[in-house]
């Protein structure tokens, strides 16, 4: 219990990291609709809250986001952060869905 309210404390995920990729794989196996959707609040984000959702979309946590953009933790949290609240998110899992549905990440892609 202490373990999932400091994961949440810090920006990551409660679910477990191996259940959001298993999540993506099983997302990524599904044929893809022939025009992604824009959902309205992804005409919010910046260029750059756009590739920290491509990322999250990916499955990466907030610590993986900042090593490969090359920020600190707190900032790549704060993007997560923003996107949430610009789409009106309530868990990463939608974010990852919102991610494959606008074509911002496509299956297999890496």
């Amino acid at each position: 219990m202490f373990a999932a309210v400091r994961m949440v404390a810090a920006g990551d995920a409660l679910i477990d990291t191996t259940v959001t990729r298993r999540l993506i794989a099983e997302f990524a196996r599904r044929p893809l609709a022939a025009q992604p959707r824009q959902p309205p609040g992804l005409k919010h984000l910046t260029e750059r809250e756009r590739e920290v959702l491509a990322l999250v979309g990916r499955g990466l946590s907030n610590a993986e986001i900042a090593a490969r953009l090359v920020v600190s933790h707190a900032t790549a949290k704060t993007h997560v952060a923003r996107i949430f609240a610009k789409v009106q998110a309530r868990d990463r899992a939608q974010l990852v869905v919102l991610a494959y549905e606008s074509g911002l990440v496509q299956p297999g892609s890496t």
